[in-house]
């Protein structure tokens, strides 16, 4: 029924289709090109900085017309994949000072990943669909949209940054429905919406699934917002952020900022604070061969009433190789918790396949060295009982690491960050911005502590706690966080919309494989060729 459904409305409207963009001519393929490149670029006004939330429930769909116009299946891969390039150049634009031209490349190599879902915007839309076809692309162009999402997620093609859901990290009802699907839920909601909006657009036909389709949104949202139990108030925590702000990085640059740092904890002197916070990078040395620094650590602790969670980034004495761990110092030194990070960071901490891409050291600010990678996730225990799970920089990004502390028993999530090399940048808001969405997927506040900004406390709910500290402010803030009990339906079932897409798009994959052995078996054999008799 799909098969005959999408081929028939297809075949309807091909014609069309061919005769409105076949007479255009280089030119005019040219122009689709080009709109193509910036209609994939829209979204980013969505997230940080500029964050027009709202942009995102309409923001496909430029892109989506172009594709459904699109006067072949050919043009509609080429048109996803500039689309798809275009929208990583955008949302990591601030990446260019590091990576120089090769994020062009790599803009181009992930822009692949949406050529699939630009089939699909083509096959379902394209045309006069009706109702019927309406409904089944109101389905599965959005579980195409969040199969790019998935593929990219994978931290060897670098991570989950730039989710679409994840630019609606300030609406309460989206963190809401995050609590259940995470942010892939809140994904698929904004695709369908500028799914139904294209229909309500372009298709006269299918207006009625389209409204449906907004109302089932709206609904889906209510429901969730009134009945989905929230997490349970369980006392709470007094943590102080420490933030630097920039200090220059010439030789002695680690030390200036220890200094720093020092001397804003000793001020949280008297304010009784159950856990201090430093940023990423906030040790330059290894702790076990610099004892004069876990001395003076051990006494900040001490005088301050908490233990401090550093971050060190250095090459570790009792093993080769330099990584970035966040280490636990009491009033007697190091309490022996020790997270090493796991996922780094392509090309700024790492470069993959580094005999082959190797060379991208000598055109932009690449690692010159790996960063060693840790074993697993810790979870360290406060005083007071209170359990911390601790994440590093851009593993704040991954929805599963979270998860996996939440479901193990972290009562606060805490993430050590540092954009510094992207200060004047999208990157500081776009960062923070995650910690919410992290916090409201598992129902466990999270501190997001940086060297220069931005910080910012978020509550169980995602709600902001606190004021944030901007990039411009050294200074040493205290928040009162809230603590919950309880699990959310994510940390319980997981990517569960990641599941269910998947299986979607491969039923729909198997409807039009047996539809098409179907047609091939019943069409007529080609009728043989007159026998040719030879004449002497």
């Amino acid at each position: 029924m799909v098969a005959e459904l999408s081929g028939r409305s297809l075949r309807n409207g091909a014609r069309g289709r061919n005769g409105a963009h076949g007479r255009g001519g280089a030119h005019g393929r040219g122009g689709r090109a080009v709109g193509a490149v910036a209609a994939g670029a829209l979204p980013c006004l969505a997230f940080p900085a500029p964050a027009l939330w709202w942009l995102a429930y309409v923001a496909l769909v430029p892109w989506m017309l172009l594709l459904r116009s699109a006067p072949t299946g050919r043009r509609a891969a080429l048109e996803g994949w500039l689309g798809g390039a275009g929208f990583i150049v955008a949302v990591h634009h601030w990446l260019l000072p590091s990576l120089h031209v090769f994020l062009l490349p790599l803009a181009a190599l992930l822009g692949l990943l949406w050529v699939p879902w630009a089939l699909l915007v083509r096959e379902l839309l394209g045309g006069t669909p009706g109702p019927g076809r309406a409904a089944v692309a109101l389905l599965l162009v959005p579980a195409g949209w969040l199969l790019s999402e998935l593929a990219r997620s994978w931290q060897g093609l670098g991570g989950p940054w730039g989710l679409l859901g994840a630019s609606q990290w300030q609406v309460p009802a989206a963190l809401r429905l995050a609590s259940v699907g995470g942010v892939w839920l809140v994904s698929l909601l904004v695709v369908a919406v500028n799914c139904a909006v294209v229909l309500l657009a372009a298709a006269p036909g299918a207006r009625v699934a389209a409204v449906a389709s907004v109302a089932g949104c709206a609904v889906l949202t209510g429901v969730v917002w009134l009945w989905l139990p929230r997490p349970e108030p369980a006392g709470g925590l007094r943590v102080a952020v420490v933030q630097p702000g920039p200090v220059d990085g010439a030789d002695g640059g680690a030390e200036r900022r220890f200094a720093v740092e020092e001397r804003l904890t000793s001020e949280l002197a008297g304010t009784h604070p159950d856990l201090v916070v430093w940023g990423e990078s906030s040790v330059g040395a290894d702790l076990a061969a610099r004892p004069d620094l876990s001395r003076r650590l051990a006494e900040l602790s001490a005088r301050v009433g908490a233990p401090v969670l550093v971050n060190v980034d250095a090459r570790r004495s009792d093993r080769p190789g330099i990584y970035k761990s966040s280490v636990l110092v009491g009033p007697q030194g190091p309490t022996g918790d020790r997270y090493d990070k796991m996922r780094l960071v392509p090309f700024g901490e790492y470069i993959p396949a580094r005999s082959v891409l190797g060379w991208a050291t000598s055109v932009g600010k690449a690692a010159g060295e790996d960063r060693m990678r840790g074993a697993g996730p810790v979870i360290m225990d406060l005083p007071g009982g209170t359990r911390i799970g601790p994440l590093v920089c851009f593993e704040s990004a991954f929805p599963d690491m979270s998860r996996y502390l939440a479901d193990e028993g972290a009562g606060v999530l805490v993430a050590q960050s540092s954009t510094s090399t992207f200060q004047h940048s999208w990157a500081p808001a776009q960062h923070a911005s995650l910690a919410a969405l992290r916090a409201a997927e598992t129902g466990r506040p999270m501190v997001h502590a940086t060297l220069t900004g931005i910080s910012a406390v978020y509550g169980p709910t995602g709600e902001r706690i606190g004021a944030t500290l901007p990039t411009s402010a050294s200074t040493a803030a205290l928040y009162e966080v809230p603590l919950a009990r309880g699990t959310t339906l994510f940390v319980r079932f997981g990517n569960w919309p990641g599941g269910a897409c998947l299986a979607a798009l491969g039923l729909y994959c198997a409807v039009r494989g047996a539809g098409a052995v179907r047609a091939a078996r019943s069409a007529p054999a080609p009728s043989a060729p007159p026998a040719r008799t030879a004449r002497g």
